[in-house]
């Protein structure tokens, strides 16, 4: 399935990087990054796919309600252990089904609003998401550990990809 593919592949950029970095430049803040740090750009990123597999199980997905797990964005093992958990699941998850997605924007109050959503949606959306973290994630990489080596698509949406690839086509 196209969905859990492109999951997955964003995954293990993710996992690559997390197995180059130093464990002192996971957790260090990045002044380009507001003083956020690539793990807690990675812990957010994670943490919404673990809000979609709760999601799943109780059938409402509320990606207001992270648990902002410290250890995730500090300790390069729990955050591999993470994406290995994800890809299990996305790859465990073939047939789309319905959920309901529950949100909040008001500042003054606790009450949500639910609405219809399904997996692939939230999958979708999950997968977006990533992508502009990867992107913000690369700044402070070039910025605290630029020995890191990224895939050249690397924070970068397929259809960026495919435009870009169709532009060098059309110019020659």
């Amino acid at each position: 399935m196209q969905l859990a593919k492109a999951s997955c592949s964003i995954l293990s950029q993710l996992n690559s990087v997390v197995e180059q970095i130093e464990e002192k430049d996971f957790s260090l803040p990045c002044p380009s990054l507001g003083n956020a740090s690539v793990g807690q750009h990675l812990r957010h990123t994670l943490e919404f796919f673990l809000c979609l597999e709760s999601g799943c199980s109780k059938g409402v997905v509320n990606y207001d309600r992270r648990p902002h797990d410290k250890l995730m964005e500090s300790d390069k093992s729990v955050a591999l252990l993470t994406i290995h958990r994800i890809k299990e699941f996305i790859s465990g998850k073939k047939e789309d089904f319905a959920l309901m997605l529950e949100v909040g924007y008001e500042l003054e109050s606790e009450e949500s609003v639910k609405m219809q959503t399904n997996y692939f949606r939230e999958l979708t959306y999950n997968i977006e998401h990533t992508v502009h973290h990867m992107a913000i994630m690369k700044i402070g990489l070039k910025e605290i550990a630029a020995y890191v080596l990224l895939p050249p698509d690397f924070g970068i949406a397929a259809s960026t990809i495919r435009y870009k690839e169709s532009s060098v086509v059309i110019s020659r």
